[in-house]
């Protein structure tokens, strides 16, 4: 095949190689063959409940069962082995990512450790995912309990759930880290991908069983819901790849006997969403607070201020706003420790890499301080945005069939596939330079 150094590969080029070149064949072997041992492990049944009592308590949950039910495929829903899915490591991933800003040993080991620091960092959030996925285990078997079946001992049906549960988290946890080491794409992020996109058949099917079974305001309805959605999916791609080019200038250098090297003109890429879909995810927690509260302390004022903040309440502006709000503090609060001015500015001095008509050190750390807190206001404006739309027009159309499927999942699908399409491309690119090499 003849291809050109100067383009990224084409369809029928990733295809070729998909095809033909073992390494990368078994790649995405593996990882086809893997996410389908986790999709099996949600169908594994858990023993000794009473599953038609459960699909009721189910179907009366609310969005907070909705919410993290399309996180693990279903697993909720149906109980299964993997209920928990890959929910335990992302919460301990996301702890120890604020730990990190907190603790100075852990910013030591993440920025001066190198490959051995991260490697540290790794097993202590196995560690952490280990103690959650037992604290959530142990709480989901004693809401289980009361769905047990008769003649099963109440702590011996608490017990067994919590270990099965725990196993087959951590079983999901290992998966995903042969899937980022041996695969293609990033494991965890995968794992959700497939799960998202497992809920997407029932709520197609659901869509078009109503457009048959309604009449033009519906069907109308339905068109302008699917048209919001496309029309979100390409602003998210637009989004997610945008970003701001600071140019940045290399001092001139003396390598060897070659004499000066001039100076080099390059950029500093800042992303305009530089959180992704974390901002949504913490506001999401936050919002659901109330609600997860009042459904263990039967509290009547907690569960009156978690019916004020949904979408379906009568006071719907309400929770728009609160939830928009929490979007902007927490899309702040991300990207002030995810990317500090003040360490970028550090490194482009040491490495004698400056601004032009910036100085280096402090004012540099200002200059890029303020172009951050703009580019983070716009991204956390179009994350708010994304988030309420589609709620908004699920009201106003009165179709609810992709209710849960909202701006989260749709996040997370776009960012997946962009991410493991990238990583496909990186890899036919390489296998191309390598083969003009031999050549």
């Amino acid at each position: 095949m003849v291809v050109s150094r100067g383009r990224n590969p084409s369809a029928a080029e990733i295809i070729s190689q998909v095809v033909q070149a073992k390494g990368l064949r078994d790649r995405v072997i593996t990882t086809l063959g893997l996410l389908l041992l986790v999709r099996l492990g949600i169908y594994i049944p858990v023993p000794g409940i009473d599953r038609v009592a459960f699909q009721s308590f189910i179907q009366k949950g609310g969005q907070l069962i909705g919410f993290l039910d399309i996180f693990t495929g279903g697993g909720l829903s149906t109980v299964g082995v993997f209920a928990l899915g890959i929910l335990p490591f992302i919460n301990a991933s996301i702890i120890i990512q604020l730990l990190t800003s907190a603790l100075p040993q852990l910013e030591e080991l993440q920025k001066n450790e190198g490959e051995a620091g991260r490697r540290k960092i790794a097993q202590i959030t196995r560690f952490v995912a280990l103690g959650w996925s037992i604290l959530q285990s142990t709480i989901f078997a004693l809401i289980l309990k009361q769905y047990a079946l008769p003649g099963l001992p109440a702590w011996q049906f608490v017990l067994q759930t919590a270990l099965a549960l725990v196993a087959g988290s951590m079983t999901v946890m290992w998966i995903s880290e042969v899937i980022t080491e041996r695969g293609i794409g990033q494991g965890g992020s995968l794992v959700i991908f497939l799960n998202i996109v497992a809920t997407l058949p029932r709520a197609l099917g659901s869509t078009i069983e109503l457009a048959q079974s309604g009449d033009r305001t519906t069907v109308g309805g339905i068109v302008v819901l699917v048209l919001v959605f496309l029309t979100t999916i390409v602003g998210i791609i637009f989004v997610q790849e945008g970003n701001r080019r600071i140019p940045i200038v290399s001092a001139k250098r003396q390598v060897g006997g070659a004499g000066l090297l001039s100076a080099r003109q390059s950029y500093l890429p800042l992303k305009l969403n530089a959180g992704g879909v974390m901002p949504i995810i913490f506001a999401s927690a936050v919002i659901f607070l109330p609600m997860t509260l009042a459904s263990f302390t039967h509290s009547a004022w907690l569960a009156r201020v978690a019916g004020y903040l949904t979408p379906n309440s009568s006071m719907p502006w309400l929770y728009a706003l609160v939830f928009f709000l929490l979007i902007i503090g927490f899309g702040y609060f991300y990207a002030s420790i995810t990317a500090t001015p003040a360490d970028i500015a550090t490194n482009l001095k040491r490495s004698g890499v400056a601004i032009p008509g910036v100085r280096p050190g402090s004012a540099t750390a200002q200059y890029l301080g303020a172009v951050q807190n703009r580019l983070t206001l716009l991204g956390c404006l179009f994350l708010g945005a994304v988030a309420i739309i589609p709620s908004a027009v699920e009201g106003a159309t009165q179709v609810r069939t992709f209710q849960g499927i909202g701006a989260t999942s749709l996040l997370i699908l776009v960012g997946v596939a962009i991410d493991t399409a990238k990583q496909v491309q990186t890899y036919v690119i390489s296998q191309r330079y390598e083969g003009m090499v031999r050549q």
